[in-house]
This record gives structure tokens, C-alpha cells and sequence, in this order.
């Protein structure tokens, strides 16, 4: 198949824009990229579909969200952190079934894929949402997934024992750690090796050293990857400090630090934390929109990026963003380093938009595979629609892609070398039939957790 008459950014090595271009695809991999005019003429008996007018990028890499979350958007706004935590998501997650979880996965993969992510990490998915559930909505979709299921065996948050846990949400070393080694037995690389199986540790204060090094010594052993959140708040420095450490010297202290390691936010740093993760060669996940919802803080991106510490980008969950579109993602990542130093050079366009690609395949360990757009790889792309009058007149791709589309501008989402969306309209899903279980189910989660009363308008509806 030949995609032609787009303009494609490849985010190659030499990074490399192609006008009037064309990809060849054949399998699951792209077998040739260039002018339309000669890649016509090179294969003239390909079925040809034509994207002119459209701006193809490699397939979006989300590096942090939480699938179940989704079911959960609009829940919890405008909290401060305990309250949206202890009292609004961990007791709605609690209250989750595994329907309820396959449910959200559904929704989230089918909002991602529309919206041009093609590949995305679950962070920290719960013994009760079902893993298999998750496994299989991503084997059925198409979508590329690193899945990490939870690691925990401490059921508060950092030092403070009034943040408890919900009782439905507790797991011991055996649902958990022991758990993840089975579900890694059963998935990992099934699906056409689509889908990875993580292990997704819970922040410090959540487990105990003795089981984080248990974990990250089989992670070394069995080449199991670890994501984690840390220094995302405040709270998250003072426990450090309680075990008289700084967030990079107790991560370093497990053996959490290293090349197969994702940790999420990661605001709250000094210049030695950021010292001792460049060194480790620990990748970031930074997920801009989140913290600044819940008012956390600003990742120290730019200075991470002169550290020549990778830095991926996330959307994190339904209750903290209110949107999978990575699309509107990197174009806060883009703006909100500029406001806060002064300095609008501060990561550009084109830096955003690695980051939401090849740093995010770096970050997954899937850079040889994805992430750019080369011969060989894989065939994982996105065709954006900049046609409309909304993203009209452009005249840098990358600027268009980071500060003008959204993810209601995708038209073509290709995974594998397959077809997923078209025309905008998701293929392997049924949008409607996912829409109307995932309304259903979010109901009954509120109401299974007593918080009706509490999840509705401020404002009086009539």
C-alpha cells in the first residue's frame, strides 16, 4: 500500500520533512519513503490512498496514563491533592470490577487511538480492574501497549498515615509483585509482540524497600521493565527527607535507577537528582497538564534536557487531565516552560515533538522499532487533516502539529502496518457501543462508592 501526497516528518536522524511524500507499506513495516511522484513510479501496481492535504507523523507515544481512569473523567476536579485522592479516586478505583476495567481500557484506547496515539504505557494497573481484561482490549484494537500492573505491598501515601488507602484497592506482595510475573508469563509479546508487560511500582511510602528490590532485582534478572511515579508532590520530597534521602539517592538506594526505567512527574528535584538520573540513563515521563491541575508543580524539563536526561510525554488519567489527546498535550508542553522562565525558546516545537515520539519509543526500550519514520521499522504513523479552516494557513509542519492540531483532527491512524482509523472513524471498535457501556459503568461505580451526591455540577441543573 502506498500512502502518498502528504507531507510527512519523519523524525529521522537527520529529521528530514518530505513535501508531496509517500510511505510504502508492506506487512507490518515501512518498505520505502520519498517523493510521491517517484515512489509511484517505483511501485505502480500498489493500491495507492491518497493524503494530500495531510501531515503524516510518527504514530504518538503516550508514556504514562492510567486506562482505568478514563472511566472516571470529570469526577474529581478542582481538588487538592488528599481530597482527590483519598476521598474521590481511590474509592471510585475501589469500587471497580474487572467489566468495569475492560470498560475503561476500551474507552481510553479507543480515544487514543483516535486522537494519533499509537502506543501507550499503563502505569499502575490494580489486581481488581483485570488484567486480562486490559491484555486483550489492546490485542483486539490494534494498539501497541506497555502494560504495568501494580507493584504495592503499603497501603498509604509517602509519610502520612491519613492518607489510607481504599480497602478495595490493597494488594500484598503476592497479588501484586508475584501477580505481574504471571500476567508477564501469559502477555508479554503476544499480539504480534504488541503488547509488553511492565512492572508498574507504586510511589515510595507505597512500598517497602525490602519488595523494591525484590522487584528490581527480577526486573535485571528476567529483563522486566519498571515504571514508577516520583517527587510528584510536595508530600513526595518530605518522605524522602523522612528516610533521609533526596528522590534520585533512594531510587539509586532499591536499584530502581537505570536504562528500563520510566518515572513519572518528577517535579520535585534538585541539581544533585538531576545529576545522579542523568547518569543512570533513567528515563522521565512528564505529563505537564496533570501537575498542573493538581497543582504539583512544573517539571523541571528544560534543565533535564541539558542533562541529556530523555524525556517523554504523558497524559496522565481521565480525573487529572480530562483527555487522552496527546495532541493537546505537547502543545502545553511547549507553552508552559516559556511562561515560567522567561525565555520563549524555552523547548520548542521540535523538541515537543520528539518527545511525543522517538524519545517516548526510547523511553519504552522500542526505539528501533518505532518512533520515526525509516525503512525497516515499524509501519506506526499518524495522517493529520490540516485542511480545515482551523489550522489554516500554516507553513512549518512541526508548528502546526504542536500548537494548532488537536486529536479531533486525525484522520488516518495506521499500527503494524494496519489500518485503525479512517476517515476519523475507529475500524477494530465499535465507538458507539463503547460510549454507551462506558457511560452505564461510570454510573454504577459512583453509585457503588456512595459518591452521587458528591460527583455533580457546583451549579444548580433544573
Amino acid at each position: 500500500m502506498l500512502y502518498t501526497h502528504a507531507t510527512i516528518i519523519t523524525v529521522d536522524g537527520t529529521r528530514r520533512i518530505v513535501d508531496d511524500g509517500a510511505i510504502r507499506v508492506q506487512g507490518d513495516l515501512i518498505a520505502d519513503i520519498g517523493k510521491s511522484a517517484v515512489l509511484k513510479d517505483r511501485y505502480p501496481e500498489d493500491d495507492e490512498h491518497d493524503l494530500s492535504g495531510r501531515i503524516i507523523i510518527p504514530g504518538l507515544v503516550s508514556t504514562h496514563m492510567h486506562t482505568a481512569q478514563t472511566l472516571l473523567r470529570g469526577t474529581a476536579d478542582d481538588l487538592e491533592l488528599v481530597s482527590w485522592l483519598c476521598e474521590r479516586i481511590w474509592v471510585l478505583q475501589g469500587n471497580f470490577t474487572e467489566a468495569d476495567g475492560y470498560a475503561a481500557a476500551r474507552l481510553s484506547i479507543g480515544e487514543m487511538l483516535k486522537s494519533g496515539t499509537t502506543c501507550f504505557m499503563e502505569s499502575m494497573f490494580a489486581n481488581r480492574y483485570g488484567f486480562d481484561g486490559l491484555a486483550r482490549a489492546v490485542e483486539e484494537s490494534g494498539i501497541r501497549g506497555c502494560l504495568g500492573k501494580i507493584v504495592m505491598d503499603i497501603a498509604k501515601y509517602a509519610k502520612d498515615d491519613a492518607w489510607a488507602m481504599h480497602p478495595g484497592l490493597v494488594e500484598d506482595r503476592e497479588t501484586s509483585l508475584v501477580g505481574t510475573l504471571q500476567m508477564w508469563e501469559k502477555w508479554n509479546g503476544a499480539a504480534n509482540d504488541r503488547i509488553r508487560v511492565w512492572f508498574g511500582a507504586r510511589t515510595p511510602g507505597g512500598v517497602s524497600d525490602a519488595l523494591y528490590k525484590e522487584m528490581t532485582a527480577l526486573s535485571r534478572e528476567k529483563h522486566i521493565p519498571i515504571t514508577m511515579h516520583c517527587a510528584e508532590v510536595k508530600a513526595d520530597r518530605d518522605f524522602f527527607a523522612s528516610v533521609s534521602h533526596t528522590p534520585m539517592s533512594y531510587c539509586e538506594s532499591v536499584g530502581l535507577l537505570g536504562p528500563s526505567t520510566v518515572l513519572v512527574h518528577m517535579v520535585h528535584l534538585d541539581d544533585s537528582d538531576i545529576k545522579t538520573l542523568a547518569a543512570s540513563g533513567t528515563h522521565v515521563a512528564h505529563c505537564p497538564t496533570s501537575n498542573a491541575k493538581l497543582a504539583s508543580g512544573i517539571c523541571r524539563v528544560p534543565d533535564l534536557q541539558r542533562a541529556d536526561v530523555n524525556v517523554g510525554l504523558g497524559t496522565d488519567g481521565g480525573p487529572c487531565n480530562n483527555t487522552c489527546d496527546l495532541l493537546q498535550e505537547m502543545k502545553l508542553a511547549a507553552i508552559i516552560h516559556k511562561s515560567i522562565s522567561y525565555d520563549p525558546t524555552a523547548v520548542p516545537a521540535e523538541s515537543v515533538l520528539e518527545m511525543a515520539t522517538i524519545n517516548g519509543a526510547r523511553a519504552l526500550g522500542l526505539q528501533d522499532r518505532i518512533g520515526s519514520l525509516e525503512i525497516g521499522k515499524k509501519a506506526d504513523f499518524v495522517a493529520i487533516d490540516v485542511r480545515g479552516i482551523h489550522n489554516q494557513p500554516w507553513h512549518n509542519p512541526v508548528s502546526a502539529v504542536v500548537y494548532t492540531v488537536t486529536g479531533r483532527d486525525v484522520d488516518v491512524v495506521v499500527v503494524d502496518g494496519r489500518m485503525l482509523v479512517q476517515n476519523g472513524e475507529l475500524l477494530t471498535m465499535n465507538e458507539q457501543e463503547i460510549v454507551e457501556e462506558a457511560q452505564r459503568r461510570s454510573r454504577e461505580v459512583i453509585e457503588r462508592a456512595g459518591l452521587t451526591s458528591k460527583v455533580k455540577s457546583r451549579w444548580p441543573i433544573e
